[in-house]
């Protein structure tokens, strides 16, 4: 698959199965994450891979950071627990935000979006299915306590990645005159 058609034709793969994802992916996937643009090179993204029975122990954490979590129906909590079994792999996407002069907090956040992009478009070069979420999770405190991240860390998101388990949706036919026009300068 050319890098264009990569581009121009990845859709998000809602239902993910195994088998596991290879070592090697994952390797191919991170390479193309540290990709990403990253002014004055503060390496501010981290990944955190969650695979086998760690994604049922990071589910817990998500269970027991919900206020009342504890009210909720069996059903609902096993939803929780389960939550990131629904991928055999799931990477969770930090910011390590480092203060400095020019390269502000939401720049380094989005160097890290970024980098979540490069590893969806990853995984489609190589034949996998991915899907970014973020959801109530990613602001949990339990969560963040969890995955052991610092009071100058945001997380951006989970990366589900696994094999396509759903017919995809085709990609949209998007008219760029819609979103894009050119600029013809008045500075006024």
């Amino acid at each position: 698959m050319n890098a264009i058609d990569v581009l121009t034709q990845r859709v998000s793969a809602p239902q993910l199965t195994g088998p596991d994802i290879s070592d090697e992916h994952i390797h191919t996937m991170m390479q193309a994450a540290l990709r990403a643009p990253d002014h004055a090179w503060l390496r501010p993204s981290r990944y955190l891979i969650i695979r086998g029975a760690q994604r049922k122990q990071l589910g817990e954490c998500f269970l027991q950071g919900m206020d009342n979590w504890s009210q909720l129906s069996d059903d609902k909590q096993e939803k929780f627990r389960n939550m990131l079994c629904r991928a055999p792999l799931v990477i969770a996407a930090v910011t390590r935000v480092t203060e400095h002069a020019k390269v502000p907090r939401d720049e380094q956040i989005l160097s890290t979006g970024a980098g979540i992009q490069n590893i969806l478009n990853a995984a489609w070069a190589l034949g996998l299915g991915a899907i970014w979420r973020t959801g109530d999770m990613a602001h949990s405190q339990a969560v963040h306590n969890a995955l052991g991240l610092k009071t100058n860390d945001v997380l951006v998101g989970f990366v589900y990645i696994g094999h396509v388990n759903c017919r995809l949706k085709q990609p949209p036919e998007l008219d760029h005159a819609q979103f894009v026009t050119e600029w013809r300068g008045n500075c006024e």
